[in-house]
């Protein structure tokens, strides 16, 4: 191999390194990151979205140790709960019950009335289940607990703080006015807890008939000629005085 030949392969060899560092720089200078800006929505509505989930619906029924039965308050506590189950109710009634407790006796015989009285507000038996616990804590009083699922709407949680609200090195949406990450999850969560069907969040009901008896009046009104717009004789009572005017 001649000294021209070993001249030429290392030209060639570092012209090659220069292509790829070359290559490698403008590789570099192309790539962009891609930065995501604003991914926690303004709008408290999205941020703190109302969902529809199953729940647990539970009363407590509290229960001494020499009595065995319902109270009078007791007992309407229970009969609601039927009721509400019938119409809300998406699975069955569970009752824990507690055993080996002091109080273990009168809740047996509390159960017994629990089941009657769910049964004279519409729930089949079937649809009663048994549940036996022994309490973890011997110092609180145990008690029979009655629940069932039913569809809820939620919200939340609240009181979530991840970022500062005043001025900060991050980017809290403090220079730009944003609001802040707990903002308008309270009214949410109460809203939806307020909502007595959640379904209507979804869809509207469907409209109820029209009553009959008076629109007859009002067509016959119309007919004759004759107004058909609704007379209220007691508002005149309600106007104030025209005296001292």
């Amino acid at each position: 191999m001649t000294t021209q030949t070993r001249l030429d392969r290392r030209h060639s060899w570092r012209l090659l390194a220069t292509l790829i560092g070359l290559s490698a720089a403008l590789g570099a200078c192309q790539q962009t990151t891609e930065i995501v800006t604003a991914t926690v929505p303004t709008d408290y509505r999205l941020r703190h979205p109302i969902a529809i989930k199953e729940a647990n619906r539970s009363i407590v029924i509290f229960v001494g140790q020499a009595r065995g039965g319902l109270s009078a308050p007791q007992r309407t506590d229970v009969m609601g709960l039927a009721q509400t189950w019938v119409r809300e109710g998406t699975g069955a009634i569970v009752a824990d019950v507690p055993v080996n407790t002091a109080n273990a006796r009168a809740a047996s015989a509390t159960y017994r009335e629990i089941r009657s009285v769910l049964a004279a507000g519409g729930v089949p038996s079937s649809a009663i289940t048994l549940r036996q616990y022994q309490p973890d804590d011997i110092r609180t009083l145990p008690t029979i607990r009655l629940s069932y699922p039913k569809i809820s709407a939620v919200a939340g949680p609240c009181g979530l703080w991840p970022e500062d609200l005043g001025p900060s090195l991050q980017d809290t949406g403090y220079n730009e006015n944003r609001p802040y990450h707990n903002f308008g999850c309270a009214t949410q969560r109460n809203l939806a807890a307020m909502i007595d069907n959640p379904a209507d969040l979804e869809q509207p009901r469907p409209e109820t008939p029209a009553y009959t008896p008076r629109r007859n009046i009002a067509f016959d009104k119309y007919r004759k000629g004759i107004s058909t717009a609704t007379t209220y004789p007691e508002s005149e009572k309600a106007k104030l005085s025209d005296t001292g005017k």
